[in-house]
């Protein structure tokens, strides 16, 4: 099934090129690189995985509300809008809104597929290569995975353009380090808080085992970029830390204001676009919500050594400032944990039911 078809515009091109330059670097020492590098490289290796076989995708998703999320996670919940509303209506709204919000996961995998390509050519040093390498197949099955979610929704939208603003910064900068800031650390470290809460929050069996599991792998995406240039970054000079500095700020407040503008799905459902989003401005739920998909990135960016003024403001501007306190590598475990469970609880569940089937 294409998902092109399951877009509700019928004017979205089949392809977005986007134009490179950049060198393709090849390492003739082959040396044995950096010791945790590698050990992430093998860890990637050790913890890839089949969509097909570990996701048990007989399971379905209500029509009425897909992943089982709370109406107070919707950020017209409460609204005039939303009061208005019939059920059959709400129904729409719960189903679209739901499917945009994978879709941009989707979206986003397929980008972070072909950054880390980019990477693997781009990249100096060997353990990096070897890394990305990893990290090229992961996106590719993530791909596959929210394509397979979105195929039982029914309705799928295409990237938003703030996403695919960043996104084409990331592609066409030919520093490759910028492609790290811009993807590992921005766009992954805002899509691990994102698929947190989901994981965490829908009643679904199925999103919260596509999420968790792709979490698994997206936290050692961001330990990649945050290893990687935890290293390059102190051998800058100050006009070039300050030149990665601004351009963090900008894109940090890019995705905070626009990543929940969904515009294009307003419209889709011919709701009043202007109304809908001034409510949604203004909503509770979003503003936490805004500041919650920093919480992987701030002490991300500190770790790394962007921490200048600018950057410092920019967060406590934000109210997220706080999250610097927070330890990445306990996160990252804390990531793996809840996947295995998930592991656990379908095993649980076969055992259980094949007893059942042996017992008649």
């Amino acid at each position: 099934m294409s998902l092109r078809d399951l877009y509700p515009m019928p004017d979205i091109d089949p392809a977005w090129t986007v134009p490179q330059e950049f060198d393709a670097v090849f390492d003739w020492e082959f040396d044995e690189g950096r010791m945790s590098l590698m050990h992430l490289y093998q860890k990637g290796k050790d913890m890839q995985w089949d969509a097909v076989e570990r996701i048990d995708w007989s399971q379905d998703i209500d029509f009425e509300n897909p992943m089982q999320m709370p109406d107070e996670a919707n950020g017209l919940y409460g609204s005039p809008i939303w009061e208005k509303m019939d059920e059959k209506e709400r129904i729409e709204v719960r189903r679209h809104m739901q499917a945009w919000n994978i879709s941009q996961f989707l979206q986003g995998e397929q980008a972070a597929l072909l950054c880390a390509s980019k990477i693997v050519q781009q990249v100096p040093d060997l353990d990096s290569k070897f890394y990305a390498s990893t990290q090229v197949m992961d996106e590719a099955r993530h791909v596959e995975a929210y394509k397979k979610l979105l195929e039982k929704f029914g309705v799928a939208y295409p990237m938003t353009g703030p996403l695919q603003e960043l996104v084409d910064q990331a592609l066409r900068d030919s520093r490759w380090d910028m492609t790290y800031l811009a993807m590992q650390v921005v766009i992954e470290g805002l899509a691990l808080a994102a698929f947190g809460t989901i994981r965490d929050i829908a009643q679904n069996p199925l999103a919260r085992q596509v999420n968790a599991f792709v979490m698994e792998d997206e936290a050692r995406h961001v330990a990649f970029g945050r290893l990687t240039l935890r290293d390059y970054y102190p051998e800058l000079s100050d006009a070039e830390r300050a030149e990665r500095e601004e351009f963090l700020v900008e894109a940090c407040y890019l995705m905070r204001d626009r990543m929940t503008d969904a515009s294009e799905m307003y419209e889709a459902l011919d709701l009043n676009q202007k109304e809908c989003k001034e409510w949604t401005e203004k909503s509770e739920i979003v503003q936490l919500y805004r500041q919650l998909l920093f919480q992987r990135i701030v002490p991300i960016v500190k770790d790394i050594g962007l921490w200048g003024a600018p950057v410092r403001n920019a967060y406590e501007d934000m109210g997220v400032l706080h999250f610097q306190d927070l330890d990445p590598e306990e996160l990252q475990k804390d990531d793996e944990a809840k996947a295995k469970d998930f592991d656990a609880r379908s095993a649980y569940v076969n055992a259980v039911a094949g007893a059942g089937a042996a017992a008649e």
